[in-house]
C-alpha cells in the first residue's frame, strides 16, 4: 500500500474496525491511530514515500505456571495488547532497521554467520532469527523497516520476545505469503536469543506473543514442547488483565533468583533426576521428613510448589474451556498463594523490611474484593503483580492502586487473540 494513501485512511479513521479487532478495546482507538500514523511519518522521514506493509506482535504475560518451566513443568501464557508494530518494505539483500529512534546495524542476508561481537545487540536478534528461518528452508531478503514498540521493558512482558516474533512475521510476510507456522517463528526467536544474542531462554515468551490469545505449553521435553493454543475469546469474560509495576529494584536479586532452580534440582538430586518433572509426587510427599534433613525447608516447599503449580496450569486451563470464569479466578488467585506461601518469591529475605511486591497484593485484594483477583507476576521478588480485574470495576482499582505506586504504575491491559500479524499491505 502506499504509505501516503494509508496515512490519509488512518486519519479518517477508516481502518478502526481493524485496530478494535487487534487491540481489543475502543478507548484506545484514537491512540493507536495517532501511533501508526506516526510510525509511517518516521518511515517516510527515513526512507521516502515507498509502497509498505505493515506488522505486529505482541507483548505477553503469564498466567500460570510460576517458575515451573525451568523444571520442565507446563505454563500458561497469554499475547497482550501491548506490540511492537513495523512499517516495511522489501529491498535487495539488506537487512536495515530504525527501531524507536534507535539505529540498528545493517545486516547482509548473504552473511548471516554469528559473530561473537555481536552478542547482546539487536543485530544478533535479527541476524539470528533471519539464519534459522534460511536454514529451515524458508525463503529470506532483504528490508527496510521502523520499528516503535509500547511493550513496557522490565515489567515482564517480553519485549524482546515480541521483536524477534516480530522480526519473523516480517520474513514470513515479505518472502514466504504469511505460511510459516507462528510456533516455527517463535521457535526462530528463542535460536537467536540463545545462540546469536548469547542469553539462555525458554519457549515460552516466544511463543505467547508469535500464537496469540490463551496458550499452554508443557516443557516436559524441552526441545520439542508441547503448545496447546486454547481457543476461547478472552473477551467475553469482560475482565482486564492488570499489570501493576510496584516500583522495587531488580537489583542485587541473581543470587534469589538463582535460589530457585537450584533449589528445586537438589529436591530431584536425591531421587536421581535432573528436573522436578521427573520425579513421582508421591514419593515426594512420603519423604518430606528425610528431604528436610538433606535439603532443608525452603527447598521442600519450593519442591511442592512446583507439584501443585504444575497441575494447576491444567485445571486453569480446563476452566477458561468450560467457559467457568469464577473458577479461572480461583486457580489465579491459589497460584499466587502458592507462590506466596511456599516458592516465596513475593519479597527478598535480603531486606525484609522492604516488600512492595507484598504491598501491592495486600492493597488489591483489599481493593478488589470480589470484582478480581491478584498474584505475583513473573520471576518475583521485586517488579510486577498481576491482577484480573471486572471491566466495570477496573477504573476504580487503577484509581486506588496508583494512589500507592504512582501515577501510571497500573497498565490496563486486554489479552489480543492474534500474536504475529500481517495488519495492512
Amino acid at each position: 500500500m502506499n504509505i501516503q494513501t494509508l496515512i490519509k485512511q488512518l486519519e479518517s479513521q477508516k481502518h478502526n474496525q481493524i485496530l478494535l479487532d487487534l487491540y481489543g478495546d475502543a478507548s484506545l482507538i484514537d491512540y493507536q491511530n495517532k501511533r501508526y500514523i506516526q510510525a509511517l511519518k518516521e518511515y517516510q522521514h527515513l526512507y521516502g514515500d515507498d509502497d509498505i506493509e505493515m506488522y505486529t506482535a505482541a507483548g505477553r504475560s503469564e498466567v500460570g505456571g510460576n517458575h515451573t518451566d525451568h523444571q520442565h513443568g507446563r505454563v500458561l501464557a497469554a499475547a497482550i495488547n501491548l506490540d511492537a508494530i513495523a512499517v516495511v518494505s522489501k529491498q535487495k539483500d539488506i537487512i536495515k532497521v530504525v527501531s524507536d529512534d534507535f539505529n540498528i546495524k545493517e545486516i547482509d542476508i548473504n552473511d548471516l554467520e554469528k559473530k561473537k561481537e555481536e552478542e547482546g545487540t539487536s543485530a544478533a536478534l535479527i541476524k539470528g532469527v533471519v539464519s534459522r528461518l534460511k536454514e529451515l528452508g524458508y525463503s529470506v531478503g532483504g528490508f527496510k523497516a521502523y520499528i516503535t514498540s509500547d511493550v513496557l521493558i522490565g515489567a515482564g512482558l517480553s519485549s524482546s520476545a515480541a521483536f524477534e516474533d516480530l522480526i519473523g512475521t516480517i520474513i514470513d510476510g515479505l518472502y514466504n505469503n504469511m505460511s510459516i507456522d507462528m510456533v516455527t517463528i517463535a521457535k526462530a526467536g528463542q535460536y537467536a536469543e540463545n545462540v546469536y544474542f548469547g542469553k539462555p531462554c525458554g519457549l515460552m515468551d516466544q511463543c505467547a506473543c508469535a500464537v496469540g490469545g490463551l496458550i499452554s505449553i508443557d516443557f516436559k521435553d524441552p526441545y520439542s514442547p508441547l503448545v496447546e493454543p486454547i481457543d476461547i475469546d478472552f473477551g467475553i469474560f469482560h475482565h482486564s488483565l492488570c499489570i501493576v509495576d510496584t516500583k522495587g529494584s531488580h537489583a542485587s536479586l541473581t543470587n534469589e533468583y538463582a535460589a530457585i532452580p537450584r533449589e528445586m534440582k537438589s529436591i530431584a538430586h536425591v531421587f536421581d533426576e535432573e528436573y522436578l518433572r521427573d520425579v513421582d509426587e508421591e514419593k515426594f510427599m512420603e519423604r518430606v521428613a528425610d528431604l528436610r534433613i538433606q535439603c532443608g525447608d525452603r527447598a521442600v516447599l519450593r519442591a511442592y510448589h512446583f507439584f501443585k503449580e504444575n497441575k494447576r496450569v491444567e485445571k486453569l486451563v480446563e476452566a477458561l474451556k468450560k467457559k467457568d470464569f469464577d473458577l479461572f479466578k480461583h486457580f489465579v488467585a491459589s497460584s499466587g498463594n502458592s507462590s506466596y506461601k511456599y516458592l516465596q518469591n513475593v519479597f527478598t529475605t535480603i531486606e525484609p523490611h522492604h516488600q512492595p511486591i507484598s504491598i501491592g497484593l495486600a492493597i488489591s485484594e483489599d481493593i478488589l474484593g470480589d470484582k478480581g483477583v491478584c498474584r505475583v507476576h513473573g520471576g518475583g521478588f521485586a517488579g510486577t503483580i498481576q491482577a484480573f480485574v471486572s471491566d466495570n470495576y477496573v477504573q476504580i482499582y487503577q484509581k486506588e492502586i496508583e494512589k500507592v505506586f504512582g501515577k501510571g504504575s497500573c497498565h490496563v491491559l486486554k489479552i489480543r487473540k492474534y500474536g504475529g500479524k500481517k495488519i495492512f499491505d
